[in-house]
């Protein structure tokens, strides 16, 4: 053989060699990369062609696929779409997206490996294949009367059972309509999105968990209390410092309260009466007293700093690593630079409901097949004990205070003792406030914990935000669960 036909039989052999490794390498190697990419039409195509598994509210499918004649198969449906769309997410040709559509897609879509001994059989069976249907933890009174007191309002609430963890509500304002996103017309779901995506008033984010944290205000001096009464140098009863202005160390800033005058005869004001009127100097005080260590350990044990997943991924809330002693007296009554979410401080009204023990949230309350046997069911799991049974018990009673006799009257429910906090959050020069409230009900046998938020709902230099504005939605939400 002449060199010139050596030459090209060994290209020759050289490419069907790259052509038979490039084919390996695609086939084997990358193909499980490949079928995950977003951009995979086939992939998506034969994930539309099986039935997606629902997702239940109490026994109500929230979100289902229905057969359609066209090339996807299937459609997702979402009734009552605008009421649970944080809580769903939504699913369209792109794939899946927010919410529990995206957090449990591999139950829903069939693709987990807790679901491949189920795939093998529908494949001898000749059984179409279909996805896992997830029980939610929701109570959709609970959720209806959120939704429903916060028309209008920009902001989030959030439902706890403080016994197990269980979410029974989550709401976030303004909401939107996932079937907006889940159709088959690909230009108008590129328009809705683009426009919802737009939208300056984010309705896409959850703000209940993510999107931009909030400073809490005064509910944070549930914790600053909690710190404070664990420390064993403070009762429920103790005497505190009470002036109309705090004058801060190393500082000629000082701290006022947020309404005229002192809190008490003398510049003195008990622990308890300080928590119902929400008397910032006292609460400074006692901040700067037990110290920023303590202070931010007791906050972590509420959950601050932990990445939690609802299985949605939970933005931690956080607190300074480093406080001075202006800054410390902030943090104390909410402000300088601490934030939450509305899902944290619901776990804070729940770990005091509980008897200081605060338990893992969680959205998800079983996985069940295709064929009603149940795959995974989520058991009640505790997070930390962030206060004694006595310090919760002293902590109960002075929120006790704050429905009864204070800045939260308007959560008062006839016949139930109801324990809360209201809070007015600072959150820029020129703006109004946020308006919170936190509360739990029955105080003595606690079924629900409650965290609202009304964005921009407050009253500068006053707590009658927190009052007027969101402890009606919440004393709603306890109402529908406990009625």
């Amino acid at each position: 053989m002449n060199a010139p036909v050596r030459r090209l039989s060994i290209v020759v052999a050289i490419l069907f060699a790259s052509l038979l490794v490039s084919t390996t390498l695609i086939q084997y190697v990358f193909a499980a990369d490949l079928n995950a990419r977003p951009d995979n039409r086939r992939t998506l195509l034969s994930t539309y062609a099986r039935e997606r598994g629902s997702i239940l509210v109490g026994q109500t499918a929230v979100a289902t696929s229905v057969p359609v004649d066209d090339q996807f198969k299937f459609q997702r449906e979402y009734s009552d779409g605008a009421l649970y769309a944080h809580v769903t997410g939504f699913y369209s040709f792109y794939g899946a997206s927010g919410g529990l559509e995206q957090a449990e897609n591999a139950y829903l879509s069939g693709s987990s490996d807790k679901l491949f001994y189920r795939r093998v059989s529908d494949l001898f069976t000749g059984r179409r294949p279909q996805g896992a249907t997830l029980e939610t933890t929701l109570d959709p009174a609970v959720q209806r009367a959120a939704v429903k007191a916060m028309t209008g309002i920009r902001g989030a609430a959030v439902a706890l059972d403080p016994k197990t963890g269980a979410i029974l509500a989550m709401v976030s304002q303004p909401t939107f309509d996932p079937n907006d996103l889940a159709g088959h017309d690909l230009s108008a779901l590129d328009e809705n999105y683009k426009k919802l995506n737009t939208d300056p008033q984010r309705p896409l984010v959850n703000r209940s968990i993510n999107g931009d944290l909030y400073p809490p205000g005064s509910i944070f001096k549930v914790i600053t209390a909690a710190a404070a009464l664990s420390s064993g140098e403070y009762t429920e009863d103790s005497m505190l410092p009470g002036p109309a202005v705090l004058e801060l160390p190393g500082t000629t800033a000082s701290l006022p309260n947020m309404f005229p005058g002192a809190c008490g005869a003398n510049d003195q004001v008990s622990f308890t009466r300080a928590m119902a009127i929400s008397c910032n100097t006292a609460f400074a005080s006692v901040g700067m007293d037990i110290g920023a260590d303590a202070l931010r350990a007791q906050a972590e044990k509420f959950g601050f700093g932990d990445s939690l997943s609802v299985p949605m991924r939970v933005t931690p809330s956080t607190i300074p690593a480093e406080l001075n002693m202006p800054q410390l007296a902030q943090s104390s009554i909410g402000q300088f630079d601490v934030r939450v979410t509305p899902l944290q401080m619901a776990m804070v009204a729940a770990g005091v409901a509980n008897d200081g023990a605060v338990m893992k949230p969680y959205l998800v309350q079983s996985v069940i097949g295709s064929d009603l046997s149940v795959i995974e069911t989520t058991d009640p799991q505790e997070l930390s004990q962030a206060v004694t049974p006595d310090v919760a018990a002293q902590l109960t009673r002075m929120m006790e205070a704050v429905v009864t006799d204070g800045s939260g009257t308007r959560a008062q429910i006839d016949g139930v003792a109801v324990a809360g906090k209201s809070g007015t959050a600072q959150h820029g020069e020129g703006r109004k406030p946020h308006a919170w409230f936190i509360s739990f009900a029955p105080a003595d046998d606690p079924q629900i914990a409650v965290a609202v938020i009304a964005e921009d709902g407050g009253v500068a230099g006053s707590e009658i935000g927190g009052g007027r504005v969101a402890a009606p939605i919440a004393r709603q939400m306890m109402e529908a669960r406990l009625k």
